[in-house]
């Protein structure tokens, strides 16, 4: 461990690993509210938060939960296509606050290129929220629907097996290879409560 008459110990957040505040203070510094993206084993949160002397304050906020709870979702809610529709929930509800730009802030998250944190920065975008984020790192145009899923369940179905892994699809009614055309649904379903004909 490291030791000496200049050793600092790190704040509590930094040795849990659940906080980078040199990121943190440079995005504070911005002065723009923060498009915060967090992720767990199964849901996904997406929330608009401005930096305020006495904390942080949430101007609007999605969870993946809500997608099966408020529009019928009955896909995953930690997948790529989950995080799209949830960060166009928040976007459209920051929007109504008022809030017109954020700074993207994933956390801990790692930056790799098509990760399930970008999928719900270019859905912030194509509601009208502006998050700056490079074209070449977003998911592409099928994996945010679920293609992706829906051809790795036909393999599954051709093997035997689709019962196996995606039960939690089936039980909710839920053809996992319908999944692309259920996600249009979602999506028009979420633009439409909030006024936005697409």
């Amino acid at each position: 461990m490291a030791h000496g008459p200049r050793y600092k110990v790190p704040k509590r957040r930094r040795r849990e690993g659940k906080t980078n505040y040199y990121k943190r203070y440079i995005m504070i510094l911005s002065k723009h509210p923060r498009f915060v993206i967090r992720k767990t084993n199964k849901y996904i949160w997406v929330q608009v938060i401005v930096a305020k002397p006495g904390g942080d304050q949430t101007i609007a906020s999605a969870h993946s939960r809500e997608l099966a709870t408020k529009f019928a979702w009955k896909g995953g809610t930690a997948n790529t296509p989950a995080a799209y529709l949830t960060g166009l929930l928040a976007a459209l509800r920051a929007l109504e606050k008022g809030v017109k730009y954020a700074v993207p802030d994933i956390g801990l998250h790692r930056a790799v290129r098509g990760a399930i944190v970008f999928a719900a920065i270019k859905a912030a975008n194509d509601a009208g929220l502006k998050v700056p984020i490079g074209e070449e790192i977003v998911p592409g145009e099928d994996r945010i629907v679920g293609k992706h899923i829906a051809e790795y369940a036909k393999i599954l179905r051709e093997k035997g097996v689709l019962e196996t892994r995606f039960s939690k699809y089936l039980e909710m009614g839920l053809d996992p290879e319908h999944l692309p055309e259920h996600f249009e649904e979602v999506r028009k379903s979420i633009l439409k409560a909030y006024g936005v004909e697409r």
